[in-house]
């Protein structure tokens, strides 16, 4: 008996270290345990329940600081829903802010009918406490008229605001205040792999990097869940697109677009949606975060450089859904393809916080091709190969000889850290360090 449940007893006391490793950290969303730990679940069922139990204390030390961001100016918070803008707020700055949750219908209908009775309920609030409170307005996209309030009260009376939206389009469109400076503008972006205890790059490459789905035991159901209930519900109900089948069409076959160079035509052929129609598709998507643009690096002068821009999905998790590429294996083209956009989701959200504006960029000619440019600081060839050789070096050798670029970096799943001629070698986490601890983050 004492031979049965001592692997039991065993796992259960990993799991309660995990637990002291972490649960002191700044922290947002659940980590679910896999592998070894999982042993103790396919070995007893009925261990299962205390297992969830205890995953539940671990959670995700996410890199945006909303209380340093907060001390110099109000700002406004954008994501893409269930990137997790709203618990960020509540284990963080909620318990000193006065909350307007517009989701809630009798907060909405009270601010709808009459936009000045925010201030007064904050002129009540303060009062009532003594003290100067951060006033926080989640999904603020739901009625922008009220930033003309929200004007009214940073110029007269120095209140500060975290504005929290999952949609820039309905506030640069609807012609909103976007207070001309008063606030700046952060993003919250899915999970990167600095914020995940014990992260698995496999699983982000299938689950992606959503903070309810990552690891799910049930991710694709989620994914399903998410495009279904708000890449169609929602964005009809905002009233975004007027031809909801129309959008119907079209996001069944983004998917098997994203990272690749834009063709306009070839989509609306594949989708049946007129192309002038799916260019309004894509700026919705970017427009609500659903989606960014790589832009072309045009600078080369021996080499003709192509002028046409990829699209990637902000997650490449939703971008695997939406592309039905499930079970993406190591060593499969899928999984080469989602390494590279997960570099570059990664590379995006690090540069977001560490409030670098470099622009990132990418490099192809008729024969060669680099995958990321940073400015003009860093070309990066992606390869999920776990030995970088010589021959994954092509296109970085052709982009040197513009001489346009400061340094040359292979990003892959090789664990060795050296130099092959002039170009840096790098483990994806190694390089990701690297670049967060250069922006003068220190983790």
């Amino acid at each position: 008996m004492l031979a049965r449940i001592a692997p039991i007893l065993l796992n259960l006391c990993l799991i309660r270290q995990d637990v002291a490793d972490y649960v002191d950290r700044p922290y947002l969303g659940y980590l679910y345990l896999r592998d070894g730990h999982n042993s103790m679940k396919n070995g007893v069922q009925k261990g299962t329940t205390v297992v969830n139990k205890i995953q539940k204390a671990i959670k995700y030390n996410r890199l945006l600081d909303l209380k340093k961001m907060l001390k110099r100016k109000s700002h406004f918070l954008l994501g893409p829903r269930m990137t997790g803008k709203s618990w960020l707020i509540k284990e963080t700055v909620s318990a000193d802010a006065l909350v307007f949750d517009l989701l809630d219908d009798d907060v909405y209908l009270r601010l709808l009918k009459r936009p000045r009775q925010l201030g007064e309920e904050i002129d009540q609030y303060d009062k009532q406490n003594g003290k100067n409170s951060l006033v926080v307005i989640d999904e603020i996209q739901k009625l922008p008229a009220l930033l003309d309030e929200v004007h009214r009260l940073i110029e007269k009376k120095s209140k500060k605001f975290l504005l929290t939206g999952s949609s820039a389009r309905k506030l640069k469109r609807g012609g909103a205040n976007l207070l001309a400076g008063r606030a700046r503008s952060a993003y919250l972006f899915p999970l990167t792999s600095l914020e995940i205890p014990q992260f698995d790059l496999e699983v982000y490459l299938n689950c992606g990097g959503l903070p309810s789905i990552y690891n799910a035991e049930d991710a694709w159901d989620n994914l399903r869940d998410y495009v279904n209930t708000y890449l169609k519900e929602e964005i009809q109900a905002e009233a975004i697109v007027r031809r909801i089948d129309h959008f119907a069409h079209f996001i069944d076959v983004i998917g098997l677009s994203s990272g690749k160079e834009l063709n306009i035509s070839s989509i609306a052929s594949d989708s049946g949606v007129p192309a002038r129609t799916v260019s309004e598709f894509i700026l919705v998507l970017k427009d609500t975060l659903l989606a960014f643009e790589l832009e072309p690096f045009r600078k080369s002068i021996i080499r003709k450089a192509t002028t046409k821009s990829k699209l990637y999905l902000f997650d490449v998790g939703v971008a695997n859904f939406l592309a039905r590429r499930r079970n993406v294996l190591p060593k499969s083209d899928a999984f080469g393809d989602c390494f590279e956009h997960y570099v570059i989701q990664e590379i995006k959200a690090i540069l977001s916080y560490g409030g670098s504006d470099e622009v990132l960029s990418y490099w192809r000619s008729k024969d060669f091709e680099v995958d990321l440019i940073i400015g003009n600081k860093y070309a990066i060839e992606i390869k999920s190969t776990e030995q970088v050789q010589e021959r994954h070096l092509k296109g970085l050798r052709a982009l040197r000889e513009e001489k346009q670029i400061e340094s040359y970096h292979v990003v892959s799943r090789d664990p060795i850290r050296r130099k092959i001629d002039f170009v840096e070698v790098w483990h994806i986490n190694d390089f990701i360090r690297f670049l967060y601890n250069r922006l003068g983050c220190c983790l």
